[in-house]
């Protein structure tokens, strides 16, 4: 009878582990970018670049998630930077896919010397 608890438990134990390994979730690619404009930029212009990326997710399957929304932060640090755009893929290989898609080629033509500021950053996400 002890021999056949113990066998339970430790039945038990490894699929309670293997379980909880399958749920944790996996890491994702994070890529960011933000965009400050020179004063003065038509707020027309800015409407325009950001439906014409937001636009993206739908051209290109790479992109397994997409948000964006622009600097509210009264720590006044984003050193001129509004404007964040935050792509997600699941591999870098999907991510370079997407820097060289025809749409995302078209979309880095509609930007002209209005734009004053670009970073861009990728990152894997922990836990």
């Amino acid at each position: 009878m002890k021999k056949l608890l113990l066998t339970l438990l430790i039945t038990m134990a490894a699929y309670s582990t293997a379980n909880a390994q399958q749920n944790q979730p996996k890491q994702v690619l994070r890529h960011v970018v933000m965009f400050g404009w020179q004063e003065g930029t038509d707020a027309a212009y800015i409407k325009t670049i950001v439906t014409a990326f937001s636009n993206l997710p739908k051209k290109i399957a790479e992109v397994k998630a997409f948000e964006w929304g622009t600097n509210n932060s009264p720590e006044n640090l984003n050193k001129g930077l509004t404007h964040c755009f935050l792509l997600t893929f699941n591999t870098e290989a999907e991510r370079d896919a997407y820097l060289i898609h025809p749409d995302h080629k078209a979309f880095t033509k509609l930007l002209d010397a209005s734009l004053d500021k670009v970073t861009v950053f990728d990152y894997w996400t922990n836990q």
